[in-house]
C-alpha cells in the first residue's frame, strides 16, 4: 500500500460520515432547501418560547416561595424552643433560658444565631378605633436584620439589659388603621384583674405585606413583657434559633431536640422544639403545592416543542428523500441515516435552547433589577413579581427539556427505515 493510499484511508476513517453529511444539510443554501426555513424557524421558536416560559415560571415561583418563607421565618425564626405546656394562645408558660443548654445548641454545625423572646397579647385603643396586638419582647441578642429590610419609616430601637426601652415598632397596617405615625405615643391595654396599661413611643413602622403577621405583631423591649407576665429576668417565652440552610431544617430540628427536647426543669416541665414548618403548616403546604405548577408547565412545553420538532424532522426527511435513497443504495445503514437527521435536529434544538436561555434569563435579570411588573400586595403579599435564580434548577430544566425532545425525535426517526431506496431515488 502506498503512502498516499494509507494516508487517505486514515483520513477517511477519522471522518464522522453522519455528522459531516448533517453539517452539510444544515448549511446547505441550495434551491432544494428553500422550502424548510419556515418550519425550522417554527420548531426553533417553539423550543425557545417554551424554555422562556419554564425559566420564568421557575424563577418567579422560586422567588415567591423564598420571599414568603423568609418573611414567615423572620417573624419566628427557623426553630423555636418553648414550654411544652404552652398552648396556641399568646399567654405562654415561661422557660428558664439557662435551662435550654444554649452553649450546646450554638455548637451544632449549621446553627447561626440564638435569641430570646417573650410575647404578650394586648389591645391598642384610640378614641375611634380598637385593635388587638401581640407584643413580641426582644432582648439585646435580637437580630434586627429582618425588620430593617422592611422598615418604611423610623428605625429599630436599641435594647440594653440595664435600661428598659419604651420604644415600639408597629406595622403599617396598624399605623394606617389607627392613624399613627413615627414618634406618636401608643397606649396598650392588657386584660387582667385589675387591667394593666403601658405607654410606648413609636420608633419605627414596618411593612412586609404578609397581612396575617403585620396586623398582629409589634416589637418592644423584652423587659416590659417579663414584668407584665410577672416573670423573673431569666424567664422567657422561648428561644429562637436560626440556621444557615433551610434544606437542613428537619435535620437540625432533630439535633436541637436531642439537646433540649429531653430536658426537664426543677418543676418537671419539659421543653418543646418546633420548626417553622410545623408552626405554620397551612402556609408551607400551600407553598409546596406551587411545585406542581412548574411540573405541569414543563410537561406542556416538552409536548408542544417535541411535536413541533417531530414535524420538522418529517419535513427534513421528505425534503431529502432522494438523498436518503442514494445513501441507502451505496450501503449506509438505517442507523447511520437516522444519526444524520438526529444530528441536524440536535443542532436546531441547541439553537432553540440557547435562544430560550438568553431571552429567559435576560427577562428575569431585568425584572430583578428594575421590578417593572407590579403586583397587588393585598392579594400576593408583595409589591413586585419576585425573581430568585436557582442555577442547579436551571441546569436540570435544560437537561430534561433537551433529553426528552431528543428521545421523542429518536423514536420518530425510525420512519427512515420504512423508506424504499428504489422508490425514494425515483421520488420527485
Amino acid at each position: 500500500m502506498s503512502i498516499v493510499n494509507y494516508q487517505f484511508e486514515i483520513n477517511l476513517k477519522s471522518i464522522n460520515t453522519e455528522r459531516f453529511i448533517a453539517w452539510r444539510f444544515i448549511f446547505d443554501k441550495s434551491a432544494a432547501n428553500k422550502g424548510t426555513p419556515a418550519i425550522i424557524n417554527i420548531a426553533v421558536a417553539s423550543i425557545a418560547v417554551g424554555l422562556i416560559i419554564v425559566i420564568l415560571a421557575d424563577a418567579i415561583l422560586t422567588g415567591f416561595k423564598t420571599e414568603i418563607r423568609e418573611k414567615v421565618v423572620g417573624f419566628g425564626s427557623h426553630i423555636t424552643i418553648s414550654n411544652f405546656d404552652s398552648n396556641s394562645s399568646y399567654e405562654t408558660q415561661p422557660i428558664d433560658k439557662e435551662q435550654t443548654s444554649l452553649t450546646q445548641i450554638k455548637d451544632i454545625k449549621g446553627v447561626t444565631h440564638t435569641q430570646q423572646f417573650a410575647i404578650k397579647a394586648g389591645i391598642i385603643k384610640t378614641k375611634t378605633e380598637i385593635q388587638g396586638i401581640v407584643l413580641k419582647g426582644v432582648g439585646s441578642d435580637y437580630d434586627w436584620s429582618f425588620l430593617k429590610n422592611y422598615l418604611i419609616d423610623g428605625e429599630c430601637f436599641k435594647v440594653v439589659d440595664s435600661v428598659k426601652s419604651n420604644k415600639i415598632i408597629i406595622s403599617s397596617y396598624v399605623a394606617n388603621l389607627l392613624n399613627f405615625k413615627k414618634g406618636d405615643n401608643v397606649i396598650v391595654y392588657f386584660i387582667e384583674t385589675p387591667p394593666r396599661v403601658r405607654k410606648f413611643e413609636i420608633s419605627g413602622i414596618y411593612q412586609t405585606n404578609l397581612e396575617e403577621f403585620d396586623r398582629m405583631y409589634a416589637f418592644v423591649d423584652i423587659a416590659h413583657v417579663q414584668k407584665l407576665n410577672n416573670w423573673q429576668p431569666n424567664q422567657v417565652s422561648g428561644i429562637e434559633i436560626s440556621i444557615d440552610n433551610f434544606d437542613r431544617l428537619h435535620e437540625l430540628s432533630d439535633s436541637v431536640y436531642n439537646v433540649a427536647g429531653y430536658k426537664f426543669d426543677d418543676k418537671g416541665g419539659k421543653l418543646k422544639v418546633v420548626n417553622v414548618e410545623e408552626a405554620n403548616p397551612l402556609i408551607f403546604d400551600w407553598l409546596s403545592l406551587s411545585n406542581i405548577n412548574v411540573i405541569v408547565i414543563l410537561t406542556l412545553v416538552i409536548i408542544v416543542a417535541g411535536f413541533n420538532m417531530i414535524s420538522c424532522l418529517l419535513i427534513l426527511v421528505l425534503e431529502r428523500i432522494n438523498t436518503i435513497g442514494v445513501l441507502k443504495a451505496i450501503g449506509l445503514a438505517n442507523k447511520g441515516i437516522r444519526k444524520i437527521f438526529l444530528y441536524q435536529s440536535g443542532f436546531l434544538i441547541l439553537k432553540g435552547v440557547a435562544l430560550g436561555n438568553i431571552i429567559g434569563v435576560g427577562l428575569c435579570l431585568l425584572q430583578k433589577r428594575f421590578g417593572f411588573i407590579k403586583l397587588d400586595a393585598t392579594s400576593y403579599y408583595m409589591n413586585v413579581v419576585p425573581i430568585r435564580f436557582n442555577i442547579p434548577d436551571l441546569i436540570i430544566l435544560n437537561a430534561i427539556t433537551v433529553f426528552l425532545i431528543i428521545l421523542m425525535l429518536y423514536l420518530a426517526s425510525h420512519i427512515v427505515s420504512k423508506i424504499d431506496p428504489v422508490k425514494s431515488i425515483r421520488f420527485e
